[in-house]
This record gives C-alpha cells, sequence and structure tokens, in this order.
C-alpha cells in the first residue's frame, strides 16, 4: 500500500434548484467580478447561460462572459480569456459547462498570475504557480471530472498538441449539480461521458499495488454502477434518479478516492491524448478505441488484477485453472459493453478509416516528447510499446 494524502476541498451543490446558490457561493469565496465562461450554443438555447448571468446582476455581482470553447479545448481561446481578464479586472472565473469549459477555465485562471506564457506550464518549463484566480463550475456534463479535481487538459493547435497540467490549486472552490441539466445530452455524448469517467477509475484501478483493498472495492463499486447507469438513461434519457448516478459518478471517479493507497497508470489517458490531437475526436470515445489494446499488451503485469476486474466489474465466470482466459474474457466483454453503448473500440471505428503508419509514428512521437518521455505505471511503456499498442488498436 502506498502512503497517501486525500484532498479534495470542492463544495458540492447537487439537486434540482442548485444553480439558484451560485451568487451566493460567488460571493462565500471571494468573487466580485466574474468571468462567465462556457462553450457552443447549447448553455444559451437551453436558457441555463441567462438564469446564470439573471442571478448574478440580480445580487450585484458584475460578470463579463467569453464563449466558444469546444471539445479538446484551444489554447488560443484560453489566452483571449487571460486577456479579457486582465482588462476587466476580473477575479472569479465561473465555468458553465462540462470538462473542456472547466478546464479552459483554469488554463486562464493560471495564465492571469503568470508572467509568462501559460503553455510553458503544460510544457513542464515554467515554475509551479503560487496563485491562481479562483475557479467554480456549474457542471452540464458529466464526464472529465474536472470539476473537483487537480486536472486541466489544454490543446495546442499549432502542432495539435494536446497535453495536461495538474495542480491542487485548480480545484473548484464549488461545483453545482442539476442532473435535469443533463436530461438533452445525446445518447453519444452521454455514452462517451461514462466511458471517460469509467476510464478514469480504471486508470487507477489497474496497479501493481493490491493491499488497499477498500479502495478497489470502491472502484469496482463505481464502475458497476456506471456500467448500470449508463443502459437506463440511454433507453430513458430523463431517467433523474440515473442521471443523478451519472452526474455524481463522475466526480467521484476523478477526484482521487478511487485512487487511495495506489499508484495510478494513465497511459491509456496518453496515449489517447494524441489521437484526439491529431483527429479532433470525443475523448471519451477515443480512450474506449485504446484501452482494449493496452490491455492486451499489459495485462501479464498484474494478471490477477485483469482477472478480479473481470468476475467483479464485468460479471466473467472466474475459471480457475484459466487466469489468462478469464482476463481476456474480461476485455473482450469490456469491448462488447463499448460497442453496446455505441462506443469504438479500435481506432479505424473512431475515425471511419485505417491509421497510417505515418500517423502512428507521429503520435509515437508526440506522446513521447520526442522520444525522451515514457507513460505508465502497471508497465512503463517506452516509445516503441507506444507505437505497439497504437498498431494493436489500429483495427
Amino acid at each position: 500500500m502506498k502512503d497517501f494524502n486525500y484532498y479534495a476541498p470542492t463544495e458540492v451543490v447537487f439537486g434540482e434548484q442548485s444553480e439558484e446558490q451560485v451568487a451566493h457561493l460567488i460571493k462565500k469565496y471571494g468573487g466580485t467580478k466574474v468571468l462567465v465562461h462556457y462553450g457552443g450554443k447549447s448553455a444559451e438555447r437551453s436558457g441555463l447561460l441567462d438564469k446564470i448571468c439573471d442571478l448574478l446582476s440580480k445580487d450585484g455581482l458584475a460578470f463579463v462572459k467569453l464563449g466558444g470553447v469546444v471539445p479538446n479545448p484551444r489554447l488560443s481561446l484560453a489566452k483571449k480569456g487571460i486577456e479579457l481578464c486582465r482588462h476587466e479586472g476580473v477575479d472569479f472565473i465561473l465555468a458553465v459547462g462540462g470538462g473542456s469549459v472547466i478546464d479552459s477555465a483554469k488554463c486562464i485562471g493560471y495564465g492571469v498570475c503568470m508572467n509568462e506564457d501559460v503553455w510553458n506550464l503544460y510544457l513542464g518549463q515554467a515554475e509551479a504557480p503560487k496563485t491562481m484566480l479562483p475557479i467554480a463550475a456549474v457542471l452540464t456534463i458529466p464526464a472529465a471530472g474536472s470539476e473537483m479535481s487537480e486536472a486541466s487538459v489544454i490543446t495546442n493547435e499549432d502542432g495539435d498538441v494536446k497535453l495536461g497540467y495538474s495542480n491542487n490549486m485548480s480545484r473548484p472552490k464549488f461545483a453545482i449539480m442539476n442532473p435535469r441539466r443533463t436530461f438533452t445530452l445525446p445518447p453519444y455524448q452521454t455514452a462517451a461521458g461514462v466511458t471517460d469517467m469509467m476510464m478514469h477509475t480504471m486508470e487507477r484501478y489497474f496497479t501493481k499495488d493490491d493491499d488497499m483493498d477498500l479502495t478497489t472495492d470502491l472502484a469496482e463499486a463505481v464502475l458497476r454502477r456506471m456500467k448500470t447507469a449508463v443502459f437506463d438513461v440511454l433507453k430513458n434519457p430523463e431517467d433523474y434518479r440515473q442521471r443523478a448516478q451519472i452526474m455524481w459518478g463522475g466526480s467521484i471517479a476523478h477526484n482521487g478516492l478511487t485512487g487511495c493507497g495506489v499508484q495510478d497508470d494513465w497511459a491509456t489517458h496518453q496515449l489517447e491524448h494524441e489521437l484526439s490531437g491529431m483527429f479532433d475526436v470525443t475523448h471519451g470515445a477515443g480512450l474506449a478505441a485504446i484501452w482494449p489494446s493496452w490491455a492486451r499488451y499489459v495485462m501479464h503485469e498484474n494478471l490477477s488484477r485483469f482477472v478480479r476486474f473481470a468476475v467483479n466489474v464485468m460479471d466473467v465466470p472466474n475459471d480457475f485453472s484459466d487466469p489468462e482466459g478469464t482476463a481476456i474474457k474480461g476485455i473482450e466483454a469490456t469491448e462488447r459493453f463499448y460497442h453496446a453503448i455505441g462506443m469504438p473500440i479500435n481506432i479505424r471505428e473512431l475515425i471511419g478509416r485505417e491509421i497510417t503508419d505515418e500517423e502512428i509514428r507521429e503520435m509515437t512521437r508526440k506522446c513521447s516528447r520526442n522520444y525522451t518521455h515514457t507513460c505508465g505505471a502497471l508497465k512503463v511503456l517506452k516509445a516503441e510499446d507506444m507505437e505497439a499498442i497504437y498498431k494493436m488498436a489500429r483495427g
């Protein structure tokens, strides 16, 4: 078992009328002028953006707005937000949307308080910031878990490079979660979101550390619950009970709870970042396309963990005489689950064509930072391992 610190300071306000508290909460955490950051037109069409702005106005809070965040949020928009905040004297950022909006808000929050290019932070070429603008979220798309996590991911359009940065300072001050705001999510986005949150737990679950049984039990409970809930909401999008399970599950999956006492991996995420950076695909779908190949490549590093996953999460009968066979059946059951909810299981299914050798080499180069970095912990992946997994995932 690993020693660990567990830190989850975000105040969660969960329920059908939760957004009514937004102005009070901003004032509670010291905000006086707010950047309301959001994505596309869905926030406007739903009426949520107007409602949030009305609530701020009625409570005397000044604000400016910046929309336009897209999936795989762009560095260029974050830089625009940094300049806007500086010019307007913004002291608090409210993200209204999903993980992409929250990640963009975190990047802006860092950049406003830096004396150098914020991209250097994501490149690992800047000192850890000592301060940033406080962030909060009104969550509309449960998936990334950014509303309670320390992580953010940004895509630099110059070279299509997608990188993450983590710092506890960026954990949102509060997160407002109203499951009703997720009723209109398209089925594909719902399924991709659940895939992402399950993968956040699986990145922590597949480890060489087998001694923290309670953490493992919690992880399996989250995975089983999400696996059940997604089918219910795909059948009935307005199932409040199951939408609530998913919304809370996304936060639990990425606030650190399911990784206490173990060394997490994150190789699948890092491999996928190059897919979404190059092809601008939905992150959760990209994870589904990569994970089965990663799993087959590394499963012998802790075969018993893959057997446990197969039996306890994917309901595969345990063939005690053939643990490898049980593990493989667990991976195959995961592939069937992905297909059942409309997710791909390889790159061909993800992008609609066969990926080229040149594209694989380019993703390998970027993932390995020009062949200077490894990724993963269950099995430390060198550049040649990354390339082998991309080729396995070709489809």
